[in-house]
């Protein structure tokens, strides 16, 4: 269990919403509708009044955080060894670019792969360009 807490591994803690903000408000009211077995397709539409933009960045976040949950309990299986390839299945393999580091698609094995990915992701989330934390201001403000 360690392991899967490592500061150097790729799990990463959950990022929050602050109690007492809206976007605190729609992540309550997520997480209800998608634990009381309704209709997904009436748990993720918009709530009336809502704002699209935060609405989607609640799911976003919450969508990175659970993904990063079940990948910390399978990393530890997958290594450079088990795991030399990115691939999703045998007709498709997934190659690194970042413009920075990796200027081409490149080949790379999974647990790096994967840990590009979710650093790569983790700086999205936390952009304020991206996912402002103030409620109501984007980009074209």
């Amino acid at each position: 269990l360690k392991q899967v807490f490592n500061k150097d591994k790729t799990f990463r803690p959950k990022r929050k919403f602050e109690p007492g903000t809206q976007r605190f408000e729609l992540h309550k009211r997520a997480q209800a509708s998608l634990n009381s077995g309704v209709d997904l397709k009436a748990a993720v539409q918009l709530p009336s009044g809502e704002d699209q933009n935060d609405w989607v960045a609640v799911h976003v976040v919450d969508f990175f955080n659970r993904i990063n949950l079940i990948y910390g309990t399978i990393c530890e299986f997958c290594t450079e060894r088990t795991c030399p390839v990115m691939s999703g299945g045998p007709k498709y393999e997934y190659r690194w670019q970042d413009d920075l580091k990796y200027k081409k698609p490149t080949a790379l094995p999974a647990p790096q792969y994967m840990n590009l990915l979710m650093d790569w992701i983790e700086v999205q989330i936390n952009n304020e360009h991206i996912f402002p934390t103030i409620v109501g201001k984007c980009e074209e403000e």
